[in-house]
């Protein structure tokens, strides 16, 4: 609050003393120093929040406070190990076939492929450890603390490979998030809800994406390398390319998001006497 404070009270002091202004050279000077006020608010105004969503964990229930360090991760979760929210235990759980994790079962329908298993386990892993979904945090509930991802936008190779490579796999749901038979205390499909091959359920891969787990994730066009989609897994040793994607999407609004006053202002400013 200092900044923007100590600027604006700096404005209406050279604005009260506009009379003043008019020898040519004065005038060119306080116009200099309009601008750099200008500038310095433009740069002080939106930030804050931007660095509140980088680098952070979200409150739910398998997540660590904050991320850190995890030298133990398992298999597809290790590409988190130098700052990971999750810890060694979720990792080894995520790759189970009924993880007690969330007391999911994948067999509901008999074994999924390795292939397509393997992109569960990766998604779980990317949700579960990674520091970077700060932009998509959402609470569950308005009043409670619990909070969750939604709409984070998962590269289109991502995708496309998770759901060519799960087409010859069966599922009974397109919604993994609820609506199962739990009965026995495990999920079961509902006695309404066939088992089916994939495709059937998710018709694009844009439809595994986005319904499978209740608009977690969204398809984006953009591609892995783009540096504007999140890759739910990569190689550990190219280093984390979803750092950088959470850094643009948490950065200030736009100037057109900018209050309309300091807009206006700044259209206003090359009309001073």
């Amino acid at each position: 609050m200092g900044g923007p404070c100590r600027a604006w009270g700096l404005a209406a002091s050279l604005w009260s003393g506009r009379e003043f202004l008019q020898a040519p050279a004065l005038k060119s000077s306080v116009m200099q120093r309009w601008w750099w006020l200008l500038l310095g608010l433009w740069t002080v105004l939106p930030t804050g929040t931007g660095d509140k969503l980088l680098n952070v964990c979200m409150n739910a229930k398998h997540h660590k406070r904050e991320p850190g360090p995890e030298d133990e991760l398992y298999v597809e979760c290790e590409p988190w190990k130098d700052n990971a929210c999750c810890t060694p235990t979720t990792s080894w759980e995520a790759h189970l076939d009924v993880s007690p994790l969330y007391n999911f079962s994948f067999v509901h329908c008999g074994l999924l492929t390795p292939d397509c298993h393997r992109h569960f386990i990766q998604a779980i892993c990317f949700y579960e450890c990674s520091p970077n979904l700060g932009p998509w945090i959402q609470p569950v509930d308005p009043s409670g603390p619990e909070q969750r991802a939604m709409d984070v936008p998962l590269c289109h190779e991502d995708c496309e490979q998770w759901w060519e490579d799960c087409r010859t796999s069966y599922t009974c749901k397109s919604n993994w998030h609820g609506g199962w038979d739990w009965s026995r205390g495990r999920n079961r499909c509902p006695a309404e809800a066939p088992c089916r091959p994939f495709p059937h359920y998710f018709p694009t891969p844009a439809d595994l994406c986005e319904k499978i787990w209740n608009n977690t994730f969204k398809a984006s066009p953009e591609h892995q390398g783009s540096g504007r989609c999140l890759q739910k897994w990569f190689e550990p040793a190219q280093g984390n390319p979803n750092v950088a994607v959470a850094r643009l999407f948490a950065s200030p609004a736009p100037a057109w998001k900018l209050p309309s006053t300091l807009v206006g202002f700044s259209l206003f400013l090359p009309f001073l006497p």
